[in-house]
């Protein structure tokens, strides 16, 4: 289909010689459920997963993995939940093989497995694990960073020096799903991100071959202020709004009376 149209005083672009409606059915991209987002998820595929801690973290998308029981995954992610929440009930149920991560603290399960030899982990620096993501979206196939050189991160990996400072060269993350989780979205997919939940989430978007988010709000097609849009649709292949959000709290600290 040829688009044919022009740009109006308001800024925004106006079609003709096209139906509306119809044009708005080709970039929905909403699906009913978290059963239907997920649908293509198999064994042994690697998965990127939004969040940080528990925050922004696709809790449907991870207890629809739950229920399907796909094995054998990699998965990406900042973290790895906690020891019943996030991640970490795919943990319990033996469901990944391999945590590609950067911070792995909060999760005792975890620690089993990694000491017991059960999974496989690669600890990444935070900021390398983020960029790894964000080169995927860019199409950039690999990229050079002084994190880690000189230590185990950099075993194997080709190394250079730039203006007399090495650096270690990371290729892009390859991954088959990226799963998100945005505050709001509309039926093209066109994401808002609220707060901290503004974290990997948004440089997730569009790094895996298919992008799911999953939204506390789902709003029609030119509902949102495109100057308060944080990742545009083009990087989202489908959306859902999620059901029964739990936001748990990963430290709770109080103070004393």
């Amino acid at each position: 289909m040829t688009w044919k149209g022009s740009i109006s005083d308001t800024g925004d672009f106006v079609t003709w010689g096209e139906d509306p409606k119809r044009l708005a059915d080709m970039i929905r991209k909403t699906v009913a459920n978290a059963k239907e987002a997920l649908e293509g998820v198999a064994d042994g595929m690697t998965l990127m997963l939004g969040g940080f801690g528990l925050c922004g973290i696709p809790e449907n998308a991870i207890a629809e993995l739950v229920r399907l029981g796909v094995t054998d995954l990699t998965c990406i992610s900042n973290n790895a939940g906690v020891d019943d929440f996030g991640l970490g009930l795919l943990l319990q149920k033996k469901q990944i093989r391999k945590m590609i991560s950067s911070y792995v603290g909060e999760n005792d399960e975890f620690e089993r497995q990694m000491l017991s030899g059960e999974l496989e982990v690669e600890l990444t620096p935070q900021g390398t694990l983020a960029e790894k993501c964000r080169a995927a979206q860019a199409g950039i196939p690999a990229f050079y960073t002084p994190a880690g050189y000189g230590t185990e991160v950099a075993q194997g990996k080709e190394t250079r020096e730039f203006n007399g400072k090495m650096y270690v060269m990371e290729e892009a993350y390859k991954a088959d799903f990226a799963f998100v989780k945005a505050w709001k979205g509309d039926e093209a997919g066109n994401l808002v991100f609220k707060g901290t939940a503004r974290n990997f989430n948004p440089c997730m978007c569009g790094a895996a071959k298919i992008t799911v988010a999953e939204v506390e709000e789902l709003v029609p097609a030119g509902s949102l202020d495109p100057n308060q849009i944080h990742i545009p649709g083009i990087f989202v292949r489908r959306i859902f709004k999620g059901m029964r959000y739990e936001k748990r709290i990963e430290q709770r600290t109080v103070r004393q009376r």
